[in-house]
């Protein structure tokens, strides 16, 4: 079952972003201050089993990393905690790259 991550792609994630579905950013805290997706909540994967309340469970929620290889970890744990996580395929990377808007500075919450 942890192979079957379902994958989103930045397009995607820009059309979910309209319609309000969560985007989790587990990078770090230095590096979602560098450039993140605006709404992006930032719960770093080392701090995924301490912050599970952060996540909404009855809902798909849409997982970020830099390039995908972090946010697919964060996905394959959710998933066997009962979560409904998507993975952005490419990441920020690939969000930049397309030139969608990105924030920077701390996060708001």
């Amino acid at each position: 079952m942890s192979n079957d991550i379902p994958q989103i792609s930045v397009d995607e994630l820009q059309a979910d972003l309209e319609a309000e579905v969560p985007l989790i950013d587990v990078r770090e805290r230095d590096e979602y201050e560098l450039a993140h997706v605006p709404g992006a909540i930032l719960v770093p994967l080392t701090q995924l089993p301490e912050r599970l309340g952060a996540i909404p469970t009855e809902e798909p929620v849409n997982l970020i990393c830099r390039s995908g290889a972090r946010s697919q970890r964060a996905a394959q744990f959710l998933i066997g905690q009962g979560y409904l996580p998507r993975n952005v395929t490419g990441g920020t990377d690939a969000w930049i790259n397309v030139g969608f808007r990105v924030e920077t500075g701390p996060p708001s919450a």
